[in-house]
C-alpha cells in the first residue's frame, strides 16, 4: 500500500526523468523499450540469484544511458546531476549516521529497549459474542510503543522505496507512450509485489541475518535516514539508490559509535604527535554500552539478524530504575567498542562487487544490442 502511495506521488516525477529526460522520449519506441527493461531485468535476476540486494536504480540508468550512448542522444548534463547524487548520498547518509552514532546513538539505546514478544502483540477474545482483538498478557506499553515504531518506519521505507522503484520498472514504456503513467505505477506495484514474494526470498535473507548483526534500533535510525535521502531524491526527480544509502549509513553508524572512545581534543592531538588514531570498527554498534569505570554494561535487545532466524536474544530486565548513565563521550571503554564485528567481510565484498557489476553489465549490453544490432 505505502509502496503504491510513494510511486503515485513522489514517483511520478522519476517517471518523468527516466521516461523522456535522460534520452528523448522519441527513443523509446516499442522494441527500445524492450530491450532496456530486458537488460535491466537481466542485470537485477542475477543479483537476486546471488541473494545480493542490486541497485535497482543504477542499473535500470545504466539500461538507458546505454541507449544513449548508442544513439548519441544522451542528455549528459542531467546525467552529472545524476551522478553527482549518487556520490553526495551515501557521504551525507555516512556523516548523518556519524553523528547520530557519536552523540545521539548511545542515549537512545539506553533508553529504548526492543524484546521479543512471544505470541504476537494482539490475540483474539472469543468470550464473548464477537470475537474482539486484544492485547497478550505479556505485552506492556513499552512493546505496544516499539511494534508501532518500527510499524511506522517499514511503512516509510515502503513508500520511499516505490517513489524510487515504480520508475525502474515501467520508465521506458511510459516513455514511449504505450502505457500511461497511472498505468505504469499500478504494474510496477503488482510485480514489485510477485518479485517479493519468490525470487526475493533469498535477499531478504541475506539482508535480515547475512550481511549484519543489526541492533534492531540501529536499524531504524539507518532506515529513516537512507528512506530519507531517497524521497528527497526522488522528489526532485533524481533515481538513487536506497540500498547504497543505507549501507553507507551503518558504516557511519558504526564509526560514530566507536568514536565515542576519544574526544575530539584527544584525537587532534595524536594525528599532530603522530601517534596512532583510535581504532574505530563499525563493530561498535553490536557492542554493549561498557563505561571504563567498569559499571556493568547496558543489556543489548534483539538485533534485526534474531529476529530472523528467530534466535533467542538477550531480554533486558524488567525494572522501574531509571536508565543507566550514558558515559560521556572519551570515557567508554575502547576494548567493548570494538568487541563485536558487524559486518560479514565475504557478503559485504559479494555485495559491493555486484552493485559494480549490475549497472555496467546493463549499461554494456543495452549499448552492443542498440549500437550493432538494431
Amino acid at each position: 500500500l505505502f509502496a503504491l502511495i510513494g510511486g503515485w506521488t513522489v514517483g511520478r516525477k522519476v517517471v518523468t526523468t527516466m521516461g523522456g529526460e535522460i534520452v528523448p522520449s522519441s527513443q523509446f519506441t516499442l522494441v527500445a523499450s524492450t530491450v532496456v527493461l530486458f537488460f535491466t531485468g537481466l542485470s537485477l535476476l542475477i543479483s537476486n540469484l546471488y541473494g545480493v540486494p542490486a541497485s535497482t536504480s543504477m542499473t535500470s540508468v545504466g539500461a538507458i544511458v546505454g541507449l544513449g550512448f548508442a544513439s548519441n542522444t544522451l542528455n549528459e548534463t542531467l546525467m552529472f546531476s545524476i551522478v553527482s547524487a549518487w556520490i553526495v548520498a551515501p557521504l551525507v547518509a555516512f556523516w548523518a549516521g556519524v553523528i547520530i552514532g557519536r552523540y545521539i546513538y548511545p542515549y537512545l539505546d539506553a533508553r529504548i529497549s526492543f524484546a521479543r514478544i512471544e505470541g504476537g502483540l494482539f490475540h483474539l477474545d472469543r468470550s464473548g459474542s464477537i470475537p474482539t482483538p486484544r492485547l497478550n498478557e505479556n505485552v506492556g506499553p513499552r512493546d505496544v510503543v516499539g511494534a508501532a515504531l518500527v510499524l511506522v518506519v517499514a511503512c516509510y521505507n515502503a513508500f520511499s522505496a516505490g517513489a524510487s522503484n515504480v520508475a525502474n520498472a515501467v520508465a521506458p514504456l511510459v516513455g514511449s507512450g504505450q502505457i500511461t503513467v497511472v498505468q505504469g505505477v499500478v504494474l510496477a506495484i503488482a510485480a514489485i509485489g510477485v518479485g517479493a514474494f519468490t525470487i526475493a526470498r533469498r535477499t531478504l535473507d541475506t539482508v535480515g541475518d547475512g550481511i549484519t548483526d543489526l541492533p534492531i534500533l540501529a536499524a531504524m535510525l539507518v532506515s529513516l535516514v537512507g528512506a530519507t535521502i531517497i524521497t528527497v531524491l526522488s522528489n526532485m526527480g533524481i533515481p538513487a539508490s536506497l540500498a547504497v544509502s543505507m549501507t553507507s549509513c551503518i558504516i557511519g553508524l558504526g564509526w560514530g559509535r566507536s568514536s565515542r572512545a576519544v574526544t575530539l581534543a584527544d584525537a587532534a592531538g595524536s594525528a599532530m604527535s603522530g601517534e596512532g588514531g583510535p581504532d574505530l570498527s563499525v563493530g561498535a554498534l553490536a557492542a554493549e554500552t561498557t563505561p571504563k569505570t567498569g559499571e556493568p554494561p547496558l543489556p543489548r535487545g534483539p538485533s534485526v539478524g534474531d529476529l530472523a532466524t528467530a534466535r533467542p536474544a538477550e531480554e533486558p530486565p524488567e525494572t522501574d530504575e531509571q536508565p543507566a548513565q550514558v558515559p560521556k563521550i572519551g570515557e567508554e571503554d575502547p576494548d567493548e567498542l570494538v568487541a563485536e564485528e558487524l559486518f560479514d567481510a565475504a557478503a559485504t565484498s559479494r555485495i559491493v562487487m555486484l552493485w559494480l557489476l549490475t549497472p555496467t553489465i546493463s549499461t554494456v549490453g543495452s549499448y552492443v544490442i542498440f549500437a550493432f544490432v538494431l
